[in-house]
């Protein structure tokens, strides 16, 4: 009997979107909306927890639901926001994990605990590059851990703390972890959005009907009508809380280590975010944009006399760059125009099952179409904004020919990926990608995905598309960078799995 299998996404994935909400009864319905408008950070898995002050206990209670699947999916009936999730305060959750196991129910967030100073979750985007030293010095010492996630850790280390204080607590446990963070910790009392030194990871500030919001993307304010007010800084401890006056107040602390200036995950702007968000300051689509015209200004593709150039992108992630290239084309005098060549199907989930092993072409056919009349007998350009291991863009190139255009030519709005990615995205191994498999030679990649040409964009042009300045930096360690966080020998994110 063939087996099925699951279809792989030959991109690289991103670890998850948090929300949180403080002091408003309509906190778990907002943190349900805002975990819709992320999704694409994660899709795994979704949870919220909820806190609620039980007058007749005279104790803070906290309530949650969580299990695998998309947020609809853990979510379907309306009654578990008002009736299960009670409270002024909550904080969510959407996984995509980069350590601990995908299938592992007991690694989804957020992780609750309760402990001598109260009731304690956590919420956390990113990845913790000595999370296996930490967890082995505590299990050393007797610390018994219930998931193989590194979220865990936080939780242990603030529990563990003889701070007087749980934001002391708090500060001293942040100070111990390396590598990308961006968390979302709600106590009793209070509710603590937190990033690393090097912001690696987006994490911004928003209101609405004068309660606070946090959320990875501002995506997820627009759709409960928020204002976005800031984003939360880089080593920024920011604690929101009631006075004793009965008002909402915002305190800053600052983690007890410093950089010479940040190292925003450049992926962020190239796939990961949603184009209608502002992260690190900046509108993605803006950005996009000039990537995808410094593409143009870097490989233009001219047609035939009296002829134009086809220009269509990988959709979705890929659409706003394609506008880009359009511009720019045109802007130099070449007859370009921007077609929609490829329609996605947007039901396909992900457990979608492959009919039959060996048809590994219906791994693109799932999930794209083409509009053969846009196609046929054309001079095309096909935008995309990466290519991780090749083996998708090999077979989506497959199913252009299939239109029969006259030439096929690729352009990509970022770098060749030649290094794994120990910061929050989930890369396969060194091994597996394609430029590293071919030398980082571009002829052997061509060659390899089929095409009349391929150009990546450069280091220099992509580092010049996005936002420069004094306090402005990136990581583009996947690119050939440097690490800027210190990283531990990593094999497997699943290798604490029993």
């Amino acid at each position: 009997m063939t087996k099925s299998k699951k279809i792989v996404n030959d991109k690289p994935r991103t670890a998850c979107g948090l929300f949180g909400v403080y002091d408003n009864p309509n906190a778990a319905v907002w943190t349900y909306y805002g975990l819709h408008a992320l999704q694409h950070r994660g899709q795994e898995a979704a949870g919220i927890v909820a806190s609620q002050f039980q007058s007749d206990k005279q104790r803070y209670h906290f309530s949650i639901v969580k299990g695998m699947g998309l947020v609809t999916d853990v979510f379907k009936d309306y009654s578990i926001l008002k009736e299960q999730l009670k409270g002024n305060t909550a904080i969510g959750h959407t996984r995509y994990s980069t350590t601990g196991s995908a299938n592992n129910e007991k690694n989804i967030q957020p992780l609750i605990v309760n402990y001598r100073n109260g009731n304690l979750a956590v919420a956390h985007n990113g990845n913790l590059t000595n999370f296996r030293t930490i967890r082995k010095q505590l299990q050393d010492e007797g610390t018994i851990f219930q998931t193989t996630s590194d979220t865990e850790l936080l939780l242990h280390l603030i529990a563990r703390s003889r701070k007087k204080t749980q934001i002391e607590q708090i500060q001293e446990a942040l100070d111990m972890l390396e590598g990308a963070f961006s968390f979302l910790i709600m106590t009793d009392t209070m509710l603590v959005a937190t990033r690393d030194v090097h912001g690696f990871r987006p994490l911004a500030l928003g209101m609405k009907d004068d309660s606070y919001v946090v959320a990875s993307e501002t995506c997820a304010f627009d759709i409960i009508d928020a204002a976005y007010i800031r984003d939360v800084e880089p080593g920024e401890i920011l604690i929101i809380n009631t006075t004793d006056n009965g008002k909402t107040e915002l305190t800053s602390r600052r983690i007890n280590k410093k950089v010479e200036k940040p190292h925003h995950c450049i992926f962020e702007y190239i796939y990961f975010s949603r184009p209608d968000s502002t992260i690190f300051g900046e509108s993605v689509d803006k950005i996009r944009r000039k990537l995808g015209k410094a593409l143009a200004q870097e490989s233009p593709v001219v047609p035939e006399k009296g002829d134009k150039t086809i220009v269509i992108s990988v959709p979705d992630s890929s659409n706003t760059a394609a506008l880009g290239f359009v511009t720019e084309s045109i802007k130099q005098g070449i007859n370009t125009k921007l077609e929609l060549g490829l329609i996605r199907n947007h039901y396909v989930g992900r457990t979608f099952i492959q009919p039959e092993q060996g048809l590994r072409e219906m791994k693109v056919k799932t999930k794209f179409n083409t509009v053969k009349g846009v196609l046929k007998g054309k001079k095309i350009v096909v935008v995309d904004d990466s290519i991780v291991r090749g083996t998708t863009s090999k077979q989506l190139v497959k199913l252009l020919k299939e239109a029969e255009p006259k030439e096929i030519h690729l352009r990509i709005s970022s770098p060749p990926i030649v290094n794994s990615c120990y910061y929050g995205m989930d890369f396969p191994n060194r091994e597996e990608l394609i430029a590293v498999k071919c030398n980082e030679d571009i002829e052997k990649i061509r060659e390899y995905l089929g095409v009349d040409s391929v150009h990546y964009l450069s280091m220099k042009k992509m580092l010049s598309s996005v936002p420069n300045g004094e306090k402005k930096g990136y990581c583009t360690a996947c690119f050939g960078g440097k690490y800027p966080a210190p990283i531990e020998n990593v094999t497997d994110k699943n290798e604490l799995e029993t």
